[in-house]
């Protein structure tokens, strides 16, 4: 059979034969390898297409992302002006370059400027002052902004209007106090306190989570807790719109809390209240922690989830509804008008929930969702996504490294590419298949529910891994038993309780609500109990986090095989976060805990304070990072510890003593025989051993030291010479150094010490 274009030719083959170029027949064939050159051109031709048409706005958060992670990588702030003038140049030069090959590198350039450019402008629109060291009795008024009911104690936010004190004189505009359980006033009143004010919390090892650079973007510039009684008192003036909007808002939440608590008690109704109004410090420990080891622990945060099943539920009740009367169907687009509705409903739930940054992004990425279906656009696409980042990123760019964003985010990217290009090769069948009866039976949603819950489980693995030290091997079984219930009965009979709540006909909805989430609990507590559900992973540094981002970018947004290469980097980056070496001390940043690494590997505990637990949470964040089980009051910790008034001592894995001296008695002892000593004492200039001091501590915050050679290398929350707005540099003299040895000793000298004659009778 002739093939095109030669009769009579041979099958396969089309035009001349050879082709222009080709050996003669007959001929040899050449020794060079042919297999390079198609290779390459291969290559090029996939990044062609990946360069095409409508595929450059999914990158631009990209990198206008990189550029805000530029300006947090930074050693000092940097100055607006000139970062400002250097954005707005590059902008314009990616605008003049718009008819140029080189157009989408100009816009990548420009989109990091302007990143790196908002976040500084960020900064200094909410710079405040923050506070340095501790303050005792502090008198202070002020109108109360937020409060939190937690498990154990109140916690509320004081825009602080006067402040005195017999030290310091750092001006606070707001400070996060502590008090009894039960005892917080109300949002909005004015009160008269003193208080016991503490700095934001720092990094509790070096490479950990920066509390205090939250609180600083929360314009809080220092926490504590309340002394004695808090007396309301007459406000100097009403304190303004904002506030009276929290007020309201808060009185509404308390109203929900109050009708749901008629009903549900305990866990049941501290998990309702969480999914309706945010406020989820009230869940007891382990049901919070079966929570998390479980994989169901984003349930708790409202985010992308929750306004999805909002504005979802809304939606498809209004059409349905509108449905019902033909006119309205033939005549108007009542599509239109069920998205109007879901983006209404949003917003309120935005408001209700307290409007969080990750609550922001949700509905950010819902609100864009809604409106392309209201102009008749494709809803989910990596456009929809790029521009929901684009937006809370402007807004927000603190939430880029919050691990809220990083998770959302990326579990987002990973649906979205699920639908575009998994789900529809996976059900791109003949409607006489065995997989189209399947699917008639339930099988396509089950395992839509399936790979989806796959698919964010592991895009989110890297962060969990990085902020929270452990993954969830069994997350998808967890989310297949408990999601459905709690998208098709406990958010709904939510909804439906806040609707008939002013009418009082709610208690049945939260009755209904009670019974998914005893479903939900009982799931956790059995997936948790599980063996190996506590996936335990040793902290790492952000090196290992970058290139996994990078992967999953790249598996995401890449639709040729150049895609992946993202396996090939998320590989990498799984390696390499497990070669990262764990310290061999780790020092607290006020110089009274110390983990030392012992001789099986583990860390022990040099504590100042013994049965104290003021140290709880820096001693669990400490096992967690070492991927240690243990809790922080169990009794092998302080194995192989000595103490006694005068300090304690621990020996290390390589044999070598640590000491912390609290008393200078100590320190002859401690400066002869340990390799390291911590104290808060002036250590004697001949000291033998290396020598941490209180100085460098408050300078520096905690230290994680490794042994190298016949000293140490030294790891610092905040090195020498980085003095960020959240974390200002402390002035003062000391040893900043990143390597820790003992000083060089002289050899010892014989020296007569007897006076004489003269210098005896000088003294009478």
């Amino acid at each position: 059979m002739a093939e095109q274009g030669t009769p009579g030719g041979r099958r396969g083959y089309a035009g001349t034969w050879p082709p222009q170029g080709a050996a003669p027949a007959g001929a040899l064939p050449s020794s060079r390898p042919a297999f390079w050159p198609p290779l390459i051109e291969t290559v090029r031709q996939w990044a062609r297409a990946e360069a095409g048409a409508g595929r450059l706005l999914p990158w631009v958060p990209i990198a206008f992302g990189t550029g805000i992670a530029f300006y947090f990588a930074a050693d000092h702030e940097p100055v607006l002006p000139v970062v400002a003038v250097t954005a707005i140049v590059l902008g314009v030069v990616a605008l003049l370059l718009r008819r140029h090959k080189v157009f989408p590198v100009a816009v990548m350039i420009a989109a990091v400027a302007a990143g790196f450019a908002i976040a500084t402008w960020k900064t200094a629109r909410i710079a405040h002052g923050v506070l340095a060291r501790p303050m005792f009795s502090v008198a202070l008024t002020g109108f109360v902004e937020t409060r939190d009911i937690r498990e154990r104690t109140d916690r509320f936010v004081l825009r602080v209007v006067t402040m005195e004190s017999a030290r310091g004189t750092t001006k606070l505009e707001r400070v996060r106090l502590s008090v009894k359980k039960g005892t917080a006033p109300d949002v909005g009143s004015f009160v008269e306190l003193k208080a016991r004010l503490l700095p934001p919390m720092a990094p509790l090892r070096p490479g950990s989570y920066d509390f205090g650079r939250d609180m600083f973007f929360s314009g809080i510039g220092a926490s504590g807790f309340v002394m004695g009684a808090i007396k309301t008192a007459q406000a100097p003036d009403s304190g303004g719109l904002r506030l009276r909007y929290s007020a309201f808002m808060q009185g509404m939440r308390d109203a929900i809390d109050a009708r749901i608590r008629t009903t549900l008690e305990g866990d049941r109704r501290a998990i309702a209240t969480a999914l309706l109004t945010g406020r989820r410090d009230a869940i007891s420990t382990p049901v919070n922690d079966a929570m998390f080891i479980s994989g169901l622990g984003h349930v708790l945060s409202i985010s992308g989830y929750h306004m999805a099943v909002v504005a979802g539920v809304v939606f498809f009740a209004v059409r349905a509804l509108l449905a019902l009367f033909p006119a309205l169907t033939t005549g108007f687009a009542i599509k239109k008008w069920s998205a109007v509705a879901a983006l209404a409903a949003s917003a309120f739930y935005l408001l209700l929930s307290g409007a969080e940054v990750a609550t922001q992004r949700s509905f950010f990425m819902t609100a864009v969702v809604l409106i392309a279906v209201m102009v008749d656009r494709r809803a989910i696409t990596f456009r929809t996504l790029a521009v929901a980042a684009l937006i809370v990123l402007t807004i927000a760019p603190e939430a880029l490294v919050h691990p809220s964003f990083q998770m959302s985010f990326a579990a987002t990217l990973g649906l979205v590419a699920l639908v575009q290009l998994g789900m529809p090769r996976l059900f791109a069948s003949p409607d006489h298949t065995a997989t189209a009866r399947v699917a008639l039976w339930g099988g396509r949603e089950i395992s839509m529910l399936l790979l989806a819950s796959l698919v964010a489980g592991l895009a989110t693995t890297p962060y969990a891994a990085f902020h929270f030290h452990r993954v969830t091997p069994y997350g998808v079984l967890a989310n297949l038993a408990a999601m459905p219930v709690v998208s098709a009965l406990v958010m709904p009979a939510g909804l439906l309780g806040l609707l008939a709540m002013p009418f009082g006909f709610d208690g049945v909805f939260w009755w209904i609500m009670g019974i998914g989430i005893d479903w939900m609990i009982a799931v956790t507590q059995w997936v948790s109990a599980l063996p190996g559900a506590v996936g335990r992973v040793p902290a790492f540094g952000i090196g290992p986090l970058i290139a996994a981002s990078c992967g999953i970018i790249l598996l995401g947004l890449l639709r040729t095989p150049l895609r992946y290469a993202g396996v090939a980097l998320l590989l990498i980056s799984a390696v390499w976060a497990a070669k990262v070496p764990q310290p061999d001390i780790l020092i607290a940043a006020d110089g009274r805990t110390i983990g030392v690494r012992g001789q099986d590997g583990k860390l022990q505990l040099i504590r100042a304070a013994r049965g104290a637990s003021k140290d709880g949470f820096l001693v669990r964040e400490w096992l967690a990072g070492d991927a240690d089980a243990r809790t922080a009051t169990d009794a092998s910790l302080s194995d192989g510890v000595s103490c006694d008034d005068t300090g304690c001592v621990a020996q290390g894995a390589g044999g070598a003593f640590v000491a912390l001296a609290l008393r200078p008695e100590a320190l002859g002892d401690d400066c002869e025989r340990a390799a390291l000593v911590v104290t808060t004492r002036q250590a004697p200039a001949a000291c033998g051993a290396s020598v941490i001091s209180a100085e460098r501590l408050r300078r520096q915050g905690a230290l994680a030291l490794r042994r190298s050679g016949s000293g140490f290398t030294v790891d610092a929350v905040k090195p020498g010479g980085i003095d960020r707005p959240w974390s200002p540099a402390i002035a003062g003299e000391g040893d900043t150094d990143a390597t820790l040895r003992a000083p060089r000793l002289t050899a010892p000298r014989t020296i007569d010490a007897t006076p004489s004659e003269a210098d005896l009778q000088a003294e009478e």
